[in-house]
């Protein structure tokens, strides 16, 4: 089904339905206008290799958080409640997401290098913010609730997050057929990242390294990746000239159906998305599962993200890009209401299984999708930015409502309840954008049509 897999391609357009027969000389003209892409090359495949490592660095540091948890709540952080506790990781995730709507403003506008390790005299940013951090954290003692607050929920969150956008956005200067092909690698190094992560964490927190040194591990080795990304990562093309005023773009935006929807679906589907992310392994350790499984229950769950990151460019040619994201986000809701039933080690195995596959898919098809819905790529850092402000509300609120719903005496049918009927809710959003942009590519393909028979009628 062509509806709008890649946005920007005229093919797509043409391809939609209740579209008028076009002359082979009609659709030409329309490719010739087209703007080209290398869709390959030695730069574009270093770029997509740096923005793999920002996100091993970044996202995948975030989505490791359930380690923390887990070490916070029965360890270091003894006193503070488990929803206490999650407002660490759930404001980390914000900045993370949020970040975007001030950094994609600044990619578009050329300081894509700004970003990434700092520039002028007392502006530290993204790698610089992230790797201080980190190291910061690792100073923190016990019981010093705010200490960790202020290094892993602010510092490593606002870091991290002044990466996100525009390392995602500067692939898309590369690649147009096989974007999502790309986006797909450049996902799944968040995945591969939250495999490490818990597997180096959780064996050396309880090491004798101890929480500190553990953390010092990490960071030394999220600053030497972020240098090499920072050395492979370039932007093709130059930053648009003339850029509308930030509110005259949000109107823009806002009267986009559905760029709205798909916000609104992405937004509430990840206020219960990170539920199975932070509670999985408390989850699988208070249910008296073995603490070696316990641990390796976030391992086998980002292994299968791992693998549902990358099916996309398989299968996204054949599907739709909103097709796959719907999907994606019907399964993962079905499975988050299971974990209801989580009480047994093959209960974790398959819902660690199917629901890392599902939300790596759904993690990959999200740049591509805001990609597929702009209308012009000179906003795609703005419009990635604002729309991933929204989202970034639902990573804050939901992890600690899950904890105040799940109490000290963890009642883990009410998380899982609310998170999966949020999740529902951001599915019907979906299901809702895949209408409303097959409706808009109509409109379009009419307008192109009429537009390319009345200057033919004036030739």
């Amino acid at each position: 089904m062509a509806l709008i897999d890649e946005k920007q391609s005229v093919k797509t357009v043409i391809e939609a339905p209740s579209v008028g027969a076009l002359s082979k000389e009609d659709v030409e003209q329309l490719e010739l206008s087209a703007p080209t892409f290398p869709e390959g090359g030695l730069q574009a495949w270093a770029t997509v290799l740096g923005t793999f490592l920002v996100q091993f660095c970044g996202f995948g540091y975030t989505t490791s958080f359930g380690v923390y948890q887990d070490f916070y709540t029965r360890v270091y952080l003894t006193q503070p409640t488990s929803s206490a506790i999650s407002w660490i990781g759930s404001v980390n995730a914000l900045l993370v997401i949020s970040s975007g709507l001030f950094s994609g403003r600044l990619y578009d506008r050329g300081h894509f290098h700004l970003l990434l390790y700092g520039g002028s005299v007392g502006k530290i940013l993204g790698g610089l913010l992230l790797c201080l951090s980190l190291f910061m954290l690792s100073l923190c003692k016990p019981e010093k609730y705010y200490q960790i607050f202020l290094a892993q929920g602010l510092g490593a969150g606002l870091g991290a997050g002044t990466l996100y956008v525009p390392s995602i956005a500067v692939v898309s200067h590369y690649f147009q057929k096989r974007r999502t092909l790309a986006m797909s690698i450049v996902a799944s190094g968040s995945s591969l990242g939250a495999i490490i992560h818990p597997i180096m964490l959780n064996n050396t927190f309880h090491s004798r390294l101890g929480f500190a040194n553990a953390v010092r591990l990490s960071a030394g080795l999220v600053s030497a990746l972020l240098l090499l990304a920072c050395l492979l990562m370039r932007p093709r093309l130059p930053p648009a000239q003339t850029h509308p005023p930030f509110w005259k773009s949000l109107r823009r935006f806002a009267r986009d159906p559905p760029y709205l929807f798909a916000t609104a679906g992405m937004a509430t589907y990840t206020v219960g998305f990170y539920f199975p992310l932070f509670y999985l392994q408390l989850d699988a350790i208070t249910h008296g599962i073995s603490e070696t499984l316990s641990f390796y229950s976030l391992v086998i769950l980002n292994a299968s993200s791992f693998v549902g990151r990358l099916s996309p460019g398989l299968l996204v040619h054949r599907l739709g890009v909103i097709n796959m994201v719907t999907a994606a986000a019907g399964c993962g809701a079905a499975l988050i209401l299971s974990m209801i039933a989580l009480k047994t080690v093959a209960s974790v195995v398959v819902i660690g299984v199917l629901y890392g596959f599902c939300a790596g898919v759904f993690v990959t098809m999200m740049a591509p999708l805001l990609a597929a819905l702009a209308d012009d790529m000179g906003e795609l850092g703005l419009r990635m930015g604002v729309s991933f402000a929204v989202v970034g509300i639902g990573g804050l609120v939901g992890p600690p409502i899950n904890g105040a719903l799940l109490t000290g005496s963890f009642i883990w049918w009410r998380p899982a309840l609310f998170s999966g009927l949020m999740a529902f809710v951001g599915f019907g959003f979906f299901v809702a954008t895949l209408f409303a942009a097959r409706r808009k590519n109509a409109m379009k393909a009419r307008l192109a049509a009429e537009r390319l028979r009345e200057k033919g009628a004036a030739a």
